[in-house]
């Protein structure tokens, strides 16, 4: 099974970096990150770049597409280069997926038309805009579309959708080797609980 996460700058790292590192640890996948030239990418903090080791040209028909999001993801949605690989690329993939923002990538490439959809939490209630339902799941799926919502929720995504693509055995074998065991130190992820100000202080960290 071979995986591209297509890069753009401005991604967020964790939204590419946490499915990767699941889906590069499970036996016979290869994680390929692409872009439209081969080379580093700038993340959104602009101190952390991962390198594009093929074009979109060299990986015309991967097996699944991975789309991180980020601050980026406005100019990715007017990328026609990124956005032509995306619907070629999706016609013959097994599976489609997006973390976070991500997801409007995928929409504005077509993707999204009458499927359900997430994102993070800030963008969610938009994805009617680029034809997708609004799911309020931490993942979600839609025939071979997976979406997943915030940052964080690209590991739980690339786990359950690790064990849909190939099994859960496999799943849970990655989840240990990784040592994925999720003790938050606060209950302050869930945006549907925390306070106003503290949603609005999360966003600022974001935009």
């Amino acid at each position: 099974m071979h995986v591209a996460i297509p890069l753009y700058p401005r991604f967020t790292a964790l939204d590419a970096v946490g499915p990767y590192t699941v889906l590069a640890f499970a036996p016979g996948w290869t994680v390929t990150f692409v872009a439209a030239v081969p080379g580093p990418v700038i993340d959104d903090k602009a101190s952390l770049a991962i390198t594009a080791t093929a074009s979109f040209t060299d990986l015309p028909r991967p097996d699944v597409i991975l789309v991180p999001g980020g601050p980026g993801t406005l100019a990715a949605t007017g990328d026609q280069q990124l956005l032509s690989w995306i619907r070629a690329a999706h016609e013959h993939t097994r599976w489609t997926t997006s973390v976070c923002s991500g997801s409007f990538v995928l929409g504005a490439a077509g993707v999204l038309a009458g499927r359900k959809a997430t994102s993070h939490w800030g963008w969610a209630e938009q994805l009617p805009a680029v034809g997708a339902e609004h799911v309020k799941e931490r993942v979600v799926f839609d025939g071979k579309i997976v979406t997943a919502a915030g940052i964080s929720s690209g590991i739980d995504m690339a786990l359950t959708f690790l064990a849909e693509a190939q099994d859960e055995e496999t799943a849970r074998t990655v989840q240990l080797a990784i040592e994925y065991d999720p003790q938050p130190p606060f209950n302050a992820g869930n945006p549907h609980t925390a306070p106003a100000f503290r949603r609005e202080a999360a966003l600022n960290l974001i935009f």
